[in-house]
């Protein structure tokens, strides 16, 4: 191996598919893993709205729940659980719960 190369190891994320939000809170935010700028983990929420501007890219799977996210010229796109979306750097919009949601997340800032 050159004298510059650095070894690679794997390192496993188990994605626990029956992990629940924290008892009596309105959101719940698990960061499992981050590195040079890229993280994952586990989100939940009760149903609400917000006004939105992501800085970095998002992929996410919802687990359970139900999610309606309207950009700012009015598009509306719904997501279920199952469905997995990408919410792309510079998104303007807004994000709102409909129903309960449990999600995996892969977020890439910068």
């Amino acid at each position: 191996m050159p004298n510059d190369a650095q070894p690679t190891t794997i390192r496993t994320i188990r994605f626990d598919a029956a992990t629940q939000p924290d008892e009596g809170k309105r959101m719940t935010s698990k960061n499992w893993y981050q590195r040079d700028g890229f993280r994952a983990g586990f989100w939940a929420a009760q149903p609400g709205r917000a006004d939105i501007h992501y800085t970095k890219d998002e992929l996410c799977t919802l687990l359970e729940g139900e999610v309606r996210l309207t950009d700012e010229s009015g598009v509306t796109e719904t997501y279920r659980a199952g469905d997995t979306f990408l919410i792309p750097k510079g998104f303007k919009g807004v994000w709102e719960t409909v129903l309960p949601v449990r999600k995996f997340y892969a977020i890439q800032e910068g």
